[in-house]
């Protein structure tokens, strides 16, 4: 049986696809067709998507048997929709998946859990917020649920507009933000949510429509004049103060058990995520890393195997996100050839890994895309730009020269999971980048560059059996500096999805400051 998924169609849209309950590929159409959340329409679909998913699995449309949407599902009519999905898969069902139940599929069947507390929390998923469920083998089922405008991803969203971002896109900043401020704006934020996530509608003015919203209420509460610029050293504690009243609001929301789940755009922020691991309220935590709408195509296929077809679970999902597309050798020679490009072929692996180990050693800023590509927002080491934590100039490099952000956005710290433990303190949802760690003490002054406040760090644990090439990198890397450790930031620029192809890298290659591409055997430098 094959299964589609559609999901984020209105703003973040992906496909996925499930054969005989193993997930094959998974993709967001932006990554293909390299534009960032298209104008939605009526009759959109993520053809692109669709069309690299039955690529990656082998099939063709009439071999699908059931396509699943996740709504929100179109600003308008959805009857042309519906007639454009049973053209193009004339023997598939057509199932439609509320839009939390599909965020609550993806964190619990992709969990290593028999049984759990899942918890879904966006901005506002088809004008539902937030849901709390219970889920045990094959079926999950809603215990509570919340509703815009008493959202917390909506507050978050505010506060990034009035820090100077864009809602919508830029709510991690304020997380990285947050690290380095105080507590003294915490009792104003306390005071605009209750412990059951209702927001005081009395800090907003439905009449301002910049900067958030906000009230002069609020800016009384944060001793500022009404309608005030922030000032740029209260942004931070502003920050903090937002950041902490969301993590101990959620917390409530959980409340306590063995295993949780977690899924919804909130929980990109590792922040919350480290929070909730180390409260000591759930024995085990478990985050769906792709967890805004392009997560919900995995929900989707997900909910129609198990929750409405009744497959049973079969052992242990891997969970991995590796499921975007690959290039073989000659695809990538022929992209540098017809762009006339100076290049070296490493004959084998071992040549590849060798030259990168040198490469990293001598302090150049080495692009790695090797295997598939990842689904979701984070380079898991194949979509990867990477460093040597030993060179002193390399956070610098990164940020100022060639990702061109702000100081206090951190990069992960790649290591491999077995060594993990001598260097940081790290949860298993490290492996997917999707928290935070803490540095042991004795490694503070080698990743300074890389600390978020006193001692928090974006530990990246990677497996051997899920990315062998990568991990084998790490360990060459430490058999010849001492530390097999790499800093690794995705392989993206300005704003561009990670990069998918051979000549997405190459264009991304010459538009920055970065030293060397790998990509395959191949070696590009400057």
């Amino acid at each position: 049986m094959i299964v589609i998924g559609l999901g984020g169609l209105l703003n973040d849209a992906a496909c996925a696809l499930l054969k005989n309950g193993e997930v094959l590929a998974a993709v967001e159409e932006s990554k293909v067709t390299r534009r960032q959340r298209p104008s939605p329409s009526s009759a959109s679909l993520p053809q692109a998507a669709i069309e690299e998913c039955l690529r990656l699995s082998g099939a063709t449309r009439d071999q699908v048997d059931c396509v699943a949407l996740v709504r929100p599902i179109a600003q308008g009519p959805e009857a042309e929709l519906h007639l454009t999905l049973r053209d193009q898969f004339r023997h598939a069902e057509i199932v439609v998946v509320e839009h939390h139940m599909a965020h609550a599929a993806s964190a619990f069947f992709a969990s290593p859990f028999e049984k759990a507390t899942v918890l879904t929390l966006d901005q506002a998923g088809d004008f539902q917020c937030g849901a709390r469920w219970k889920a045990a083998g094959n079926q999950i089922e809603l215990e509570k649920d919340w509703y815009y405008p008493d959202s917390l991803g909506r507050l978050y969203g505010a506060v990034t507009e009035l820090l100077g971002f864009h809602a919508r896109a830029d709510e991690h900043k304020v997380q990285w933000l947050s690290a380095s401020g105080d507590d003294r704006f915490a009792a104003a934020f306390r005071a605009i949510v209750s412990d059951a996530a209702r927001i005081d509608g009395a800090y907003f003015d439905g009449n301002r429509l910049a900067a958030g919203g906000f009230s002069r209420k609020f800016f009384d509460a944060l001793g500022l004049a009404d309608g005030a610029k922030i000032p740029p050293v209260l942004a931070p504690s502003i920050a903090r103060g937002l950041q902490k009243t969301v993590e101990e609001t959620v917390l409530t929301l959980a409340g306590e058990g063995e295993n949780l789940c977690l899924a919804g755009g909130l929980f990109f922020n590792a922040l919350l995520v480290e929070s909730l691991e180390r409260s000591g309220r759930w024995k085990s935590v478990f985050v769906q890393a792709a967890a805004g709408n392009a997560g919900t195509a995995l929900g989707a296929v997900y909910h129609v195997w198990h929750h409405l077809k009744k497959q049973p679970r079969q052992g242990r999902r891997s969970g991995t996100l590796l499921l975007g597309p690959s290039y073989g050798l000659d695809e990538i020679k022929q992209v540098l050839e017809n762009c006339k490009l100076n290049f070296s072929y490493l004959r084998s692996t071992d040549d590849v890994l060798a030259r990168a180990v040198n490469l990293l050693g001598d302090h150049k800023i080495v692009a790695w895309m090797q295997g598939r590509m990842e689904f979701g927002p984070r380079a898991l080491g194949n979509r990867s730009i990477l460093a040597s934590p030993l060179d002193p100039y390399s956070t610098e490099n990164l940020n100022v020269f060639i990702k061109h952000r702000e100081p206090f956005r951190k990069f992960a710290a790649s290591v491999p999971a077995e060594l993990a433990s001598e260097y940081f303190d790290a949860g298993p949802n490290a492996r997917t980048i999707a928290t935070v760690g803490r540095v042991r003490p004795g490694y503070k002054n080698t990743f300074a560059p890389a600390i978020l406040g006193e001692d928090m760090v974006r530990v990246h644990t990677v497996d051997e059996a899920e990315n062998p090439m990568f991990h084998r990198l790490l360990h060459e890397a430490g058999r010849a500096s001492g530390l097999p450790v790499l800093y690794n930031t995705s392989f993206n620029l300005f704003g561009d999805p990670l990069v998918s192809t051979p000549r997405d890298a190459v264009r991304s290659f010459y538009s920055s400051g970065i030293d060397v591409l790998l990509v395959g055997n191949f070696l590009l430098e400057k």
